[in-house]
């Protein structure tokens, strides 16, 4: 972790995203060289791109929502699976949640959500292990962003609807991924978030808040 930690530090600055600017994180400031330089550096270790690096559209929109309704989370046990740069986690820790997991297996990512609760002064903690299909982490999970790629989002989706079924509040923040359900959803909130070129192919990404029905 000390060597992640490292790698975290030197490679980021400490920048606010634009929609969430109570929140400071770890970030990269230019997208290629810190991608290019993980996958050269990290490649014999199998370890995947640095996706904690960057504030995506789906954990912005999550992070807002939280922050405006922090009675969603107040006083709860609140997992954030998939946490990345941890800003999911950090907006619930921010609203009074009772206690916050981040669910993370990525050793940069947990470095970098460490770091980034440290500088907003919030408490989060985190598990490094992958808790897909287990239960008992929540009240209310929060899930910002994941269903990017197949047969992940499919393997997620079973999970939490299963989660959904025993009482659990799921939210998720999304962009219009291509893998995001179809269906069984209830749309809470839609904001604009501005994105990069350099990551996604618009500047503005459209993106909603959904509770996952069981």
């Amino acid at each position: 972790m000390s060597d992640a930690r490292t790698f975290v530090e030197a490679n980021t600055q400490l920048l606010h995203a634009p929609l969430v600017p109570q929140i400071a994180l770890h970030l990269a400031s230019e997208v290629l060289p810190l991608w290019q330089m993980t996958e050269s550096e990290l490649e014999a270790s199998g370890l995947p791109p640095p996706y904690w690096a960057f504030a995506w559209a789906g954990g912005q929109a999550l992070a807002r929502y939280v922050l405006d309704t922090p009675g969603i989370v107040a006083g709860k046990r609140v997992l954030d699976f998939g946490s990345g740069s941890g800003i999911v986690a950090i907006a619930a820790a921010k609203a009074g949640a009772g206690r916050v997991l981040a669910a993370e297996i990525d050793d940069f990512a947990c470095a970098a959500i460490a770091l980034n609760a440290t500088a907003n002064d919030v408490g989060v903690d985190i598990v490094t292990r992958d808790v897909i299909g287990e239960d008992g982490h929540g009240d209310v999970i929060l899930v910002g962003d994941m269903c990017y790629e197949q047969p992940l989002a499919g393997h997620i989706e079973a999970w939490l609807r299963m989660l959904a079924r025993s009482g659990i509040l799921v939210l998720l923040g999304d962009p219009g991924r291509s893998y995001f359900p179809k269906s069984g959803l209830e749309e809470l909130a839609r904001y604009k978030v501005a994105t990069s070129r350099d990551l996604e192919d618009r500047d503005v990404r459209d993106t909603g808040v959904w509770r996952l029905l069981p």
